[in-house]
């Protein structure tokens, strides 16, 4: 299954004004990057969001949030946002915003 073009879309509006950012294709989906870090991602039907470990151990007890894994091993401190919980930009906005918090952390590579 081929990544959602739309959430990949939403996710572009979503990051148009930030600085740093870049997108690549990656584990089969769109991915965006801050400062080379990656950061959410349109992973077939979900958003994939990069949090920190605490922050991702966390969203796991949310409605809609599963781990990521694509190879039979957990990425660590990624979640999976199923389309039910990205539904509106807001609910989009706030994943991101997540993510954000934790990638800006990170050194610029």
């Amino acid at each position: 299954m081929a990544f959602d073009e739309s959430l990949a879309a939403r996710i572009r509006d979503a990051l148009a004004r930030r600085k740093n950012v870049e997108e690549k294709r990656m584990f089969g989906c769109d991915c965006f990057l801050l400062n080379g870090n990656l950061l959410v991602g349109a992973w077939k039907d979900s958003l994939i969001a990069r949090l920190g470990p605490e922050e991702g151990e966390a969203a796991l007890l949310e409605p809609h949030v599963r781990v990521f894994d694509i190879t039979g091993k957990p990425m660590r401190n990624w979640v999976r946002i199923e389309p039910e919980g990205v539904e509106d930009d807001e609910q989009l906005a706030g994943w991101i915003e997540r993510a954000l918090k934790f990638v800006e952390m990170l050194p610029k590579k």
